[in-house]
């Protein structure tokens, strides 16, 4: 299992609306895959929408565009890598101990108060994965008190109460809004900024 969480590239100028930015950003993501050990052409994104939907891949030919209006990704398939993009949203990696799956999930304010991280590990129950087997990654993103709700606390009472070990949920603190010289944040830059990339996938 190989993941990824892209930070700041203080060399590409961002100062633009989103679809101009991801589109600056485009050679240093296809960096960060590239040293992933896969390949653009293996790569899955979503058209994200704050929602709930999960979609599980089965292969990486978008040429169709399937996974349009979803906020999170999984697969139980190799070669295949998730990738979400954030910028003060978690961007919330899953999976289990024996490497069957991945999962890679986009959870802000409303994707937490909908629940979107149980809809992720159902996903694992169903192909006979307990809970009980699950590793989660919480990243970098926007906290109290620079923002008004705590959506991180959220998504972790969804993982325990779903099952999964409190010793197998690792978070990480640090606030985007805080560390602008490591991440991006939608909020503190007024919506013009670039995203980081959250990718995962197996080998």
């Amino acid at each position: 299992m190989k993941h990824c969480f892209t930070t700041r590239n203080g060399n590409i100028d961002i100062n633009c609306e989103r679809g101009e930015a991801v589109s600056r950003l485009r050679p240093f993501y296809e960096q960060a895959i590239d040293a992933l050990g896969f390949s653009p052409r293996n790569f899955v994104s979503l058209e994200q929408v704050h929602g709930d939907k999960v979609i599980v891949i089965e292969s990486p030919n978008t040429s169709t565009q399937p996974f349009t209006e979803a906020d999170g990704l999984v697969t139980f398939k190799s070669n295949i890598l998730l990738g979400i993009f954030v910028a003060d949203c978690c961007a919330v990696f899953i999976t289990d101990i024996y490497g069957k799956g991945v999962s890679v999930v986009h959870s802000g304010k409303k994707g937490s108060e909908l629940s979107i991280i149980k809809n992720a590990i159902m996903k694992f129950n169903d192909h006979g994965i307990p809970s009980s087997d699950l590793l989660v990654q919480l990243s970098p993103c926007i906290r109290p008190p620079n923002y008004e709700v705590d959506f991180v606390n959220t998504i972790f009472e969804d993982c325990i109460s779903c099952g999964v070990a409190k010793a197998s949920i690792y978070i990480d603190s640090r606030c985007t809004s805080q560390h602008l010289d490591l991440f991006y944040s939608y909020r503190m830059e007024q919506g013009k900024t670039g995203r980081m990339l959250a990718m995962i996938g197996k080998r």
